[in-house]
């Protein structure tokens, strides 16, 4: 793959409010990957869609611009998600979000895990909430994550210079993998359509991979 090929980035913020320093983590990470290779950004904040989850009890009940945000989700080369802390967990929405992801769409889908908090105490989240929900999907969740709290900004803005170095330290771990990752699949996805390889779980990252029969 060119350096130059954009990197299909989906962005989920969990936080319930607006401004939310959650969603300014998130677009730092974003603007700061951004400099280090062309990237095609899409952010969802669960602020925006939220109200439309309203009483669905399954994905066909959801509106269409739900739907839209989900299939962006399943369709990215990276995503990049965060919450703020919330009882010592993700928020209740940003896993309701995550309910309706197809559970074979993130396939080897690589993740970059980030969450903000009041306390430091809170850093593990990441490890013990966000690692297990995403290796339920057989996603590729990224080395580092980047956990912020609330000194480390102001007046909704990243203002802590160890922030920023641990979202760039995150970012340059990421970046191989991610280029690697994308430039598999869109190999796959080019031999599949010239008719040269057969769809199988092994070759198709994206393809169902069944426990049991």
């Amino acid at each position: 793959m060119r350096m130059s090929t954009p990197i299909k980035v989906v962005a989920v913020s969990g936080s319930l409010h607006d401004p939310s320093k959650t969603t300014v983590l998130l677009q730092e990470i974003l603007d700061r990957l951004a400099q280090v290779h062309p990237i095609e950004a899409r952010l969802i904040k669960l602020t925006e869609i939220g109200p439309h989850f309203a009483g669905a009890l399954s994905r066909a009940e959801l509106p269409a611009v739900v739907e839209e945000e989900l299939q962006a989700i399943e369709t990215a080369d990276l995503l990049v998600v965060a919450s703020p802390v919330y009882r010592a967990s993700f928020t209740g929405l940003f896993k309701h979000l995550f309910d309706f992801v197809d559970q074979y769409a993130l396939v080897d889908t690589p993740v970059l895990l980030a969450a903000s908090g009041g306390s430091e105490r809170h850093a593990l989240i990441i490890e013990h909430q966000f690692r297990p929900l995403f290796a339920f999907f057989q996603a590729l969740t990224l080395p580092l994550g980047v956990y912020a709290h609330d000194s480390d900004f102001t007046d909704y803005r990243v203002s802590s210079r160890l922030l920023a170095d641990r979202i760039e330290k995150s970012i340059a771990r990421a970046l191989p993998l991610v280029r690697g990752n994308v430039e598999e699949k869109r190999a796959i996805r080019a031999a599949l359509a010239e008719g040269v390889a057969e769809v199988t779980p092994e070759r198709d990252p994206r393809a169902p991979v069944r426990l049991y029969s």
